[in-house]
């Protein structure tokens, strides 16, 4: 399966946007994105070398955008340059190279230029790391902006693909704040939009979540959405989080643990409250630090400690500015 050579050189050659609806006539989504995927990094376009770092990003093609990335590098435009200095950040969050607060004193120091494009993605990073250091309270900063940034530009692919992320941060947004009704619309837009099933398959778990306190089989449903996608797509590392973190949770919130396992020693601990087996989930949460707001509500939950549960309380609001997940310790304070 290959491209035409008239997409691939010469100075009429297509913009991203023009060749996806071209190759939509003739051949599945599926098969649109390998073809994209080959003309990223087969063009010779000043435009395409840059927005196909994008593409190549959104659609989890991490290996094909470090090559484009470096090849952007060596670029004789200034603005290319920077934009594979952004997705080099990505790349390094990703895959966890660097400390996220080291990232985000990084993008901090980019230099701004009057170019919408170019100041969303660095937003973009901005609030991705935000995330990763649990100040959910930031993500308000770019939703104050983004909608007059996204007026701004002109390419439509570009713009689709930063619905996604936006719908991506408003759903995470949205269930920190207790919205339930905004987050599950955002995260079923997302559904609808991404063709990634990485993306898919994380925003399967978040709706799962999201009904910790409405219904098991609807939260389980969900979680079994995202073990399919896994398994389809051979996510290792996603099947691993559902499989000893994710399912582990709901089960033992919900007390339906028959034949419930983890390696997760705080969830083997959760597991173990669930079975009314107290003093065993002590046992286990006594030999690993009490360093989560999770972990102090487990511990909170199998003493019947007060303190340990105003505290858990205390740290998924001023440490993670999560007030959904802050209802798990005060539902059980509630009854003391």
């Amino acid at each position: 399966m290959s491209l035409p050579t008239m997409f691939i050189s010469g100075k009429d050659e297509l913009s991203l946007e023009q060749l996806k609806e071209f190759l939509s006539r003739d051949h599945n989504d599926e098969t649109v994105i390998q073809l994209i995927r080959k003309y990223c990094l087969q063009s010779s376009s000043r435009d395409i070398q840059k927005k196909g770092m994008e593409f190549l990003y959104m659609n989890g093609f991490f290996g094909e955008l470090q090559q484009l990335i470096e090849k952007n590098l060596k670029s004789t435009y200034t603005s290319n340059r920077q934009w594979a200095s952004i997705y080099q950040l990505m790349i390094d969050r990703r895959i966890k190279r660097t400390p996220p607060h080291e990232l985000l004193q990084r993008i901090k120091r980019m230099p701004t230029i009057n170019d919408p494009e170019t100041e969303c993605l660095i937003e973009f990073v901005k609030v991705t790391l935000y995330y990763d250091l649990n100040q959910l309270g930031k993500l308000g900063n770019f939703l104050e902006i983004q909608q007059q940034l996204f007026a701004r530009i002109d390419d439509r692919l570009l713009v689709s693909f930063f619905n996604i992320r936006l719908n991506h941060i408003l759903m995470i947004y949205y269930m920190s704040r207790n919205e339930l009704i905004m987050a599950r619309k955002c995260a079923y837009r997302v559904l609808n939009l991404s063709q990634n099933p990485s993306t898919k398959a994380g925003v399967h778990i978040k709706l799962g979540f999201s009904y910790t306190f409405d219904t098991y089989f609807q939260a389980m449903h969900h979680l079994e959405e995202a073990t399919a996608l896994a398994e389809k797509y051979e996510l290792k590392d996603v099947l691993h989080l559902i499989r000893n973190n994710n399912i582990p949770f709901i089960a033992a919130h919900f007390k339906k643990v028959e034949g419930i396992t983890t390696v997760d020693k705080s969830e083997q601990a959760h597991i173990e409250i669930a079975k009314g087996n107290k003093d065993k989930a002590i046992e286990i949460l006594s030999n690993i630090p009490l360093n989560s707001p999770f972990r102090l509500y487990y511990m909170g939950k199998a003493k019947h400690d007060k303190r340990l549960l105003l505290q858990s309380h205390k740290d998924f609001i001023e440490k993670r500015s999560d007030y959904f997940f802050s209802r798990l310790p005060l539902n059980i304070l509630k009854t003391m």
